[in-house]
């Protein structure tokens, strides 16, 4: 099977929308979104609307359990706690049910594939992983992931291979699953990448093959930041997209 991963679409239509017509010609079989589909962006019911009827499996985000009321996000700051607020006024009910409802983790097991949005060590934390430091935590319950972990929340492309006592770093490139390692992947940002790569970020896990692809698709900057600087939201969301920070 050939899967698509990807995460941290944060209400960015235009960069979602290049990203699911970059998918329709890489005869994907399963889609998986590792949540923050609001947050930051324009267009949170568009973008809820398309992940919910794209995508197989999605998992919670952080900003998802703060617009759904299921976090404290009062230590948030001011610019990020107004966006969400926004969003949670703006959403339908059938997409605010939907992010009420969202797992934090959830196993394939046929793919040997976890799916989480932050680190899986207390996942209801949404900690990070883009460090050996932070991958190494995860060590202690090595056995309970999968055979590769997907992660967003950092927007960042991270590759960390993993085996009793060991965590290697490895370049974020297309490489394959190597027996007797398991791997922790984070697959950057669709929406609002932070890598000094303006494009969209998405992935593709081949379970025939246990390859693993990063991707990259250009898509309508202008225009999603426009619809920043038309809002009421901060205008630094809009401004950071063509930079990739």
């Amino acid at each position: 099977m050939r899967l698509a991963i990807f995460s941290d679409v944060h209400a960015n239509l235009e960069a979602l929308s290049a990203v699911m017509e970059s998918y329709r010609h890489e005869n994907i079989e399963r889609h998986y979104c590792l949540g923050d589909v609001v947050g930051y962006g324009a267009n949170p019911n568009e973008c809820a609307s398309i992940v919910r009827e794209v995508s197989d499996v999605t998992i919670l985000g952080n900003h998802d359990a703060a617009v759904a009321g299921r976090m404290d996000y009062s230590y948030y700051y001011e610019a990020a706690r107004q966006a969400l607020d926004a969003h949670a006024n703006t959403l339908t009910k059938e997409n605010m049910a939907w992010l009420r409802s969202l797992p934090y983790k959830q196993m394939i097991d046929d793919a040997g594939l976890l799916l989480c949005h932050g680190s899986p060590v207390r996942i209801e934390e949404f900690e990070y992983i883009f460090a050996p430091e932070q991958a190494r935590e995860c060590l202690p319950i090595l056995e309970q992931l999968g055979d590769l972990t997907v992660i967003g929340h950092s927007h960042l492309c991270k590759v960390f291979a993993l085996k009793p006592g060991f965590v290697e770093e490895l370049p974020p490139t297309d490489f394959t699953l190597e027996p007797g390692f398991k791997y922790i992947v984070s697959v950057g940002s669709v929406g609002q990448p932070r890598d000094y790569d303006n494009r969209a970020s998405y992935t593709i896990f081949d379970t025939e093959d246990r390859s693993f692809s990063f991707k990259r698709v250009e898509y309508d900057i202008d225009l999603a930041a426009t619809k920043i600087f038309d809002s009421n939201l901060e205008r630094n969301f809009g401004h950071r997209l063509f930079i990739g920070v």
